[in-house]
């Protein structure tokens, strides 16, 4: 039977101002970070330690002073979420859900939501090459089969049609990309 050894766990103490700023810039420098995740990250340390400042913790406007210092930018963190998802050949629906998550808000996702949809067809012809889907299958399958990549081209946020066209062509035919 295995000895289990007690660790102790050193006392940490709770946080005030000072540590609070300390936590989100290593935190900030380490990451790649939105607002929301910065919040969400230093509300959970909070949770963890506890607050001994006066008044409530200044997580709010701490976060906003890291956003106007650009130790933060929600759309640079955007535009490089959709573009990294676009070369790994998703498509815009999964490209807007990674920004939802992220927390990006509407405006600072404009123009990733505008990249991912001007590179939907390279990004489905991306896909479909990783998964060996319609052009660039082995062989032309079965109607269950073909079903089955086009739905994985629809979890990869596809769009239907786009998917469809790519996903019915025959091994090496490669459908033309509407505009």
């Amino acid at each position: 039977m295995a000895v289990q050894q007690e660790r102790h766990k050193r006392a940490v103490p709770p946080l005030d101002g000072e540590r609070l700023e300390r936590l989100a810039v290593n935190y900030a420098g380490r990451y790649a970070v939105t607002r929301a995740k910065l919040k969400a990250y230093l509300a959970r340390k909070l949770r963890e330690r506890g607050w001994e400042g006066d008044g409530e913790p200044p997580v709010d406007s701490l976060v906003e002073r890291f956003a106007r210092l650009g130790y933060v930018d929600d759309a640079a963190f955007a535009t490089a979420r959709a573009q990294s998802l676009s070369r790994r050949g998703y498509g815009a629906r999964r490209v807007e859900t990674a920004l939802k998550v992220a927390g990006i808000e509407e405006a600072d996702g404009a123009a990733a939501r505008e990249h991912a949809a001007a590179e939907a067809w390279n990004a489905a012809l991306r896909f479909a090459e990783r998964r060996r889907i319609g052009p660039y299958a082995e062989a032309y399958g079965e109607r269950p089969e073909r079903e089955k990549k086009l739905a994985a081209m629809l979890r990869a946020g596809h769009p239907l049609a786009l998917a469809r066209k790519i996903a019915a062509a025959r091994p090496g035919e490669f459908p033309e990309a509407d505009d």
